[in-house]
């Protein structure tokens, strides 16, 4: 693959999995406030439907242009995620962009003999997704600051809002890479190794602690991923590369994850976690495996 085409599938396989997840943080914190808080409500939902907005273009530019182990690796779309759409919306009253799933689940993967996505395109898509994830990183700061000062309360808890936010400055990082306007690290694979344990952690937390009190079993198994990850993050700054550890941990945590959606969609499971999250958390799982089989 040549300079210019790698450019044009990386920003758009970055998009497919980013913008979602993006959109959906804008989502969660929107429906997570009550209503005398309804202007930051208002703020959020209009972020949401403007990185909708990224993810319907980056679609529209990804036909035949990313690679076929992205679109089957489940991080972009899940065969769970319209159901989920469609409950959280009933559940919530704020609809995502439905359309948006099936657009992605129609994508076939990059054939060599199929022309690139314009690069100028691509490259105004890029930037217009940067300026956007700054703006939603100065509201999540904003929230976070309004929670831990007792003056805003939302149904997420404050680790949640800074989980977020990491992710939203990983984003911004790539697509500053991108761009040219940030620099690779001779550590990154480390560092993503570091960075993807300690998110999965903090899922395996916020699972344990969403979780009706009755489901001790799934509490029980919640708490000790997080265990078993926090020792990985505990070792994993001696090690150059993942350790077969990481993929067999992060294997099965996915499996987990996996039957949390299919038991919460089929109201098996008693939690507080929308549908939504459930599918939100599985598909960082499937980003993270196919990172780690790279």
């Amino acid at each position: 693959m040549d300079r210019t085409q790698a450019y044009i599938t990386d920003s758009l396989e970055l998009h497919l999995f980013f913008a979602r997840i993006m959109k959906e943080h804008a989502f969660f914190l929107t429906v997570g406030l009550l209503p005398p808080a309804r202007e930051l409500a208002r703020e959020g939902e209009t972020l949401m439907r403007r990185l909708e907005g990224v993810l319907s273009r980056a679609i529209a530019l990804s036909g035949c242009a990313v690679r076929c182990r992205v679109l089957d690796s489940g991080e972009a779309v899940t065969e769970f995620t319209d159901l989920a759409e469609c409950q959280t919306g009933k559940f919530t009253g704020l609809m995502p962009d439905r359309s948006l799933t099936a657009r992605t689940l129609a994508l076939r993967g990059r054939e060599e003999e199929t022309p690139p996505a314009p690069v100028r395109q691509v490259r105004q898509l890029n930037r217009e997704a940067l300026a956007l994830v700054e703006q939603l990183i100065r509201y999540k700061l904003r929230l976070l600051d309004l929670v831990n000062g007792c003056a805003v309360f939302t149904a997420n808890y404050p680790l949640l809002i800074q989980h977020i936010l990491r992710e939203a400055r990983l984003y911004r990082s790539h697509l500053l890479r991108l761009e040219g306007m940030g620099c690779g690290s001779a550590r990154e694979l480390r560092d993503s190794e570091l960075f993807w344990d300690r998110i999965m952690m903090e899922h395996a937390l916020f699972i344990r602690g969403l979780l009706d009190p009755t489901e001790e079993d799934l509490i029980a198994a919640a708490n000790r991923f997080a265990g078993d990850y926090r020792r990985l993050l505990d070792t994993a700054a001696d090690r150059i590369v993942p350790s077969r550890e990481t993929a067999d941990l992060t294997q099965r945590f996915r499996d987990f994850k996996r039957s949390g959606v299919e038991g919460i969609e089929g109201c098996r499971i008693r939690s507080l976690i929308l549908p939504l999250l459930a599918d939100h958390v599985l598909r960082e799982a499937n980003h993270y495996l196919r990172l780690l089989g790279e």
